[in-house]
């Protein structure tokens, strides 16, 4: 396993859009119809850990398809990981964004501000998931334990909301993985799907 080198979260690039303000990205045949079962889902205003769980499903039979993402969707970034937003849902109901990460690429320990979906389309990634520890008593500080971890192949799929939602992610291979990761809000707005960072005693 590659040991993960910590980056800055990576902020939302809208590739494939023209200079007009406002044009929307790129998209292909296979992603409209992605575009339009999450849709779907989200319209039946159901709680947010059974929307993850039904958007899981519909991104699954997707993932590794060749017609999925643009080539320019699948561009990494040496300095870190690079998010695509690939959706932005006119009403703020959800996003779609694909995740590039070149071998050791990280992630802070971090939490999100909606429910989310991650599906790996390309590679592996990996991730341990934490639980928030509150301080022992007075004077002391909270601390992060951890819960498990996971490497996910290609075409794992999971989802979660908040709270409970604190993990890091990384590449832990040898050649470049990218995985679409579906959230309940627009991070084109907010430019990012983190709600908070956390710089804790962790295990790691």
């Amino acid at each position: 396993m590659a040991a993960p080198t910590s980056s800055p979260t990576a902020s939302v690039t809208v590739s494939g859009a023209s200079s007009v303000p406002g044009a929307a990205p790129r998209t292909t045949g296979r992603l409209a119809r992605l575009v339009e079962d999450i849709r779907e889902v989200v319209a039946l205003g159901l709680p947010p850990d059974l929307t993850a769980h039904l958007v899981g499903e519909r991104l699954a039979p997707h993932l590794g398809a060749a017609d999925l993402l643009a080539d320019e969707h699948r561009e990494g970034d040496p300095g870190r990981y690079r998010q695509h937003l690939l959706h932005a849902e006119a009403d703020g109901g959800f996003s779609v964004v694909a995740l590039v990460w070149l071998p050791g690429q990280s992630t802070s320990v971090h939490d999100h501000v909606s429910w989310c979906v991650t599906g790996v389309h390309e590679g592996e990634e990996h991730e341990r998931r934490y639980r928030l520890l509150p301080a022992a008593g007075p004077g002391g500080r909270a601390r992060l334990a951890a819960t498990g971890d996971v490497v996910n192949p290609r075409g794992a799929v999971s989802g979660f909301a908040p709270p409970g939602d604190i993990h890091r992610v990384w590449n832990g291979g040898s050649r470049k993985a990218v995985s679409l990761h579906v959230y309940g809000a627009d991070v084109s707005r907010l430019g990012s799907s983190v709600r908070r960072v956390y710089d804790l005693p962790a295990d790691r």
